[in-house]
């Protein structure tokens, strides 16, 4: 089997009178005219459907320690299959992961062009990533991640690989920016185990004009998780970046808030490293990133500093 996207439609679409659809799947709510693709640049308007471009498409496959996602309490020793796919619906400047986020999407806005075209990748269906999956358990594999690119964009392969993936009791993990609207949210959190979702940051100018997005649908999307039921693990992760996100009233802030949400769940600090759009300022000092990790564990059970 191949993971081609023909004579699929994506989920969460309104097609209008002029044949443009509007895409209800995040809170971008993208209003996409024909032959062109949202922010996200895999979610394509063919004559009034939209099709997922990206269905199938792995850009990057590795069985990875779970620890890497990073989720400290959740099978903590065991390791998971991560898949990687295409686009992203924020586009952070200190992008890590910028070459199968939104590289190749600026690349073909400069060019003129229309329709994305999907950078060559491994084309795996639902039922061959599980199969993947099911052939690394003796290797200690607990399941799936979609993680490296943002999974959320992929919506209908995610859904449809974690609906395999759960019959064969493996686990599912999202790493994810939170960026989806409630309604999709709703349908695809019961498929998931855990989710590391990035809180960037504990200000909307931070959201607006690094990330090109906002704060409030993360939260709400890092709300919904907390009270699931059944409960879906949820851990969290801010990238801390000097003079941009570090300020010890903001982590005081964040962590207050995550903690009324509960105060058992992890916060994972991490260090940045300049790249892509952000060529400065320098990585935060490890001394300080561990001073902002003891002002959080004033409210947090669980605080770890990560890239130091």
């Amino acid at each position: 089997m191949n993971g081609d996207s023909a004579h699929r439609s994506c989920s969460w679409q309104e097609t209008l009178p002029d044949g443009t659809v509007e895409c209800s799947l995040c809170p971008r709510r993208c209003r996409i005219p024909p032959g062109s693709a949202g922010f996200c640049g895999v979610r394509f308007n063919r004559s009034g459907d939209l099709e997922p471009l990206g269905y199938g498409r792995v850009s990057a496959l590795a069985l990875d320690p779970i620890e890497k996602k990073p989720l400290a309490r959740f099978y903590p020793g065991s390791k998971i299959l991560s898949a990687g796919s295409w686009g992203c619906n924020l586009e952070c400047r200190f992008c890590q992961n910028h070459a199968i986020s939104r590289d190749w999407i600026e690349a073909q806005e400069d060019e003129g062009f229309a329709a994305p075209i999907i950078p060559g990748s491994t084309r795996l269906s639902p039922g061959d990533l599980v199969s993947e999956a099911l052939a690394l358990q003796s290797r200690g594999n607990i399941g799936l991640a979609f993680t490296y690119n943002e999974p959320v964009v992929n919506f209908e392969y995610v859904r449809d690989s974690a609906v395999l993936a759960r019959e064969k009791g493996l686990q599912v993990v999202l790493v994810t920016n939170g960026y989806i609207n409630p309604e999709p949210l709703a349908e695809i959190l019961p498929l998931v185990d855990a989710m590391n979702i990035d809180l960037k940051a504990f200000s909307d100018s931070f959201y607006r004009f690094i990330c090109r997005g906002a704060l409030s649908p993360v939260k709400k999307t890092i709300e919904a998780v907390a009270r699931s039921s059944p409960r879906c693990h949820l851990e969290l992760t801010t990238l801390v970046i000097p003079g941009h996100n570090s300020d010890p009233e903001e982590i005081r802030a964040l962590s207050a808030w995550v903690a009324s949400l509960g105060s058992g769940i992890p916060l994972h600090l991490n260090r940045h490293h300049p790249d892509w759009k952000m060529a400065a300022p320098g990585s935060i000092e490890a001394p300080a990133l561990m001073a902002l990790a003891d002002i959080a564990r004033e409210n947090l059970r669980y605080v770890y500093c990560g890239n130091i």
